[in-house]
């Protein structure tokens, strides 16, 4: 069973792409969230997915997102559906790096490794002690700060 987790992508390991990308993920084998951020200067990679659906939000950032032959110009609040398939890549615009967030459902097997800082359920954990904090434990790290 998958245990909730709540995170700040401020707190999510990241990982490098290539000059000027790195990612990191959030999710589970179901489906995964997948934070981007592009630096203004990078080396553009067209490829596809052959395999799945992507959607695409930009978060912060201005940039031209090429979909197939068509060269949409994104930003904040920017929402792209990529069919399996076809195309695609991100060209910045501006000084300001570029965050988008991609979702993918099923999660991308070759980015799972994405997932090895999220918690995991403690084997052998029980109700009383599962490895989260209680109410407990929540008010005396409170009163410690």
């Amino acid at each position: 069973m998958t245990e909730p987790v709540a995170a700040n992508w401020d707190d999510i390991p990241s990982e490098v792409v290539r000059r000027g990308v790195s990612r990191k993920g959030f999710g589970t084998s179901d489906v995964i969230l997948v934070m981007n951020e592009i630096d203004p200067v990078i080396d553009v990679k067209p490829h596809k997915h052959d395999d799945f659906d992507q959607i695409a939000t930009i978060v912060s950032g201005e940039a031209i997102y090429h979909v197939g032959d068509v060269a949409h110009r994104v930003r904040p609040g920017s929402l792209l559906l990529i069919p399996a398939g076809v195309e695609h890549y991100i060209e910045p615009l501006g000084t300001e790096p570029v965050q988008n967030l991609d979702v993918f459902a099923p999660a991308r097997s070759d980015y799972t490794h994405l997932l090895h800082w999220m918690p995991r359920p403690i084997e052998g954990a029980n109700d009383a002690d599962d490895g989260r904090l209680d109410s407990t434990d929540r008010q005396q790290g409170e009163d410690s700060r």
